[in-house]
């Protein structure tokens, strides 16, 4: 879909400042709009005594119209990381934003700063390829989005890890990035309580006429609020002991707000944390191996020696 009119004439100021020799054909592109609507907006912009000439591409005669943005080079290079970082880039509305944004700062940027950026490598990278879900994926983000502004109820089928395709009538509350993709939180007609939908796993959704009344309540603070990662259940104490490299590398970061360890001696650690539900940090235990051991509850120890049990019987048949 083609931006707006005023948006698209601020646009292309923006772009005939930023860049050189740009044509028709190619601001057209930029815009997503056809060549013929490109020449109605030069005119259109000449009309309202903006000085565009054409030599090579279109030009701006004089430039003085739009005053140099008072960034300096290091709040410029923040700007560019954040907004080529984000992982709402992935999305269809917000990536035609981030383009608009990033052209109308860099087409006010003082000359110096513009010359510096040019032959000044950022030294910081931030790499969001590890984001699981694919471009693709999140073409519904749109319609939920807009489901939760209007509070509408939404329909959609959605393709459960537990209970495969279903389909669903719910009332949906907030959009989260967590882990490494989109999720949205609503309230399911169908299941009577508040559920975690990935935006991803989603295969078709549309917003009925239906409205809700939103329970001011549920805000994505309180509502992740002792999660180990994404999902809920009820209130549990855990205790690891950790031993060797699990060790050193569990005392070197910080994995949870409500986490506390103890140190034991240089090569053990006892590591505790008030979570909610067991099968999130159930995965992050196993991953350490035999150097940690679940100390309590008893209910997390028997569920690991459950699936060691079965792995042992796969393994050694």
């Amino acid at each position: 879909m083609g931006m707006a009119k005023y948006d698209r004439l601020l646009y292309i100021l923006n772009l005939l400042r930023s860049r050189r020799n740009l044509n028709a054909a190619r601001i057209a592109e930029e815009c997503g709009v056809t060549e013929r609507s490109i020449y109605r907006d030069i005119l259109a912009l000449s009309e309202a005594n903006i000085p565009i000439y054409y030599d090579r591409g279109y030009k701006l005669a004089s430039q003085n119209f739009l005053p140099p943005l008072n960034f300096d080079l290091e709040e410029y290079q923040y700007f560019k990381m954040t907004i080529d970082s984000s992982p709402l880039k992935v999305t269809d509305k917000y990536r035609h934003i981030a383009k608009r944004v990033r052209a109308k700062v860099e087409s006010i940027l003082s000359d110096s700063v513009r010359e510096k950026s040019r032959f000044t490598n950022n030294p910081t990278h931030i790499d969001n390829s590890q984001q699981t879900d694919r471009p693709s994926s999140v073409v519904f983000f749109e319609t939920i989005e807009k489901g939760i502004e209007m509070t509408r109820v939404l329909s959609l089928e959605y393709d459960s890890i537990e209970s495969g395709l279903t389909k669903r009538r719910v009332e949906p509350y907030f959009i989260i990035f967590r882990g490494r993709a989109f999720y949205f939180v609503a309230y399911c007609q169908t299941r009577k309580e508040l559920r975690t939908f990935r935006i991803g796993r989603v295969k078709s959704v549309r917003a009925t006429t239906d409205e809700f009344n939103p329970d001011p309540t549920v805000q994505p603070e309180k509502y992740f609020e002792d999660s180990w990662e994404l999902f809920s259940g009820e209130p549990v104490r855990v205790t690891i002991l950790f031993r060797g490299k699990a060790a050193r590398i569990v005392r070197a970061g910080n994995h949870h707000p409500r986490e506390t360890i103890k140190e034991i001696d240089d090569d053990c650690i006892e590591y505790s944390v008030n979570t909610r539900g067991l099968d999130e940090i159930q995965r992050w235990i196993l991953g350490f191996g035999d150097e940690a051991e679940v100390l309590s509850p008893g209910e997390l120890r028997q569920n690991i020696l459950a699936l060691v049990t079965s792995l042992k019987s796969k393994y050694s048949s």
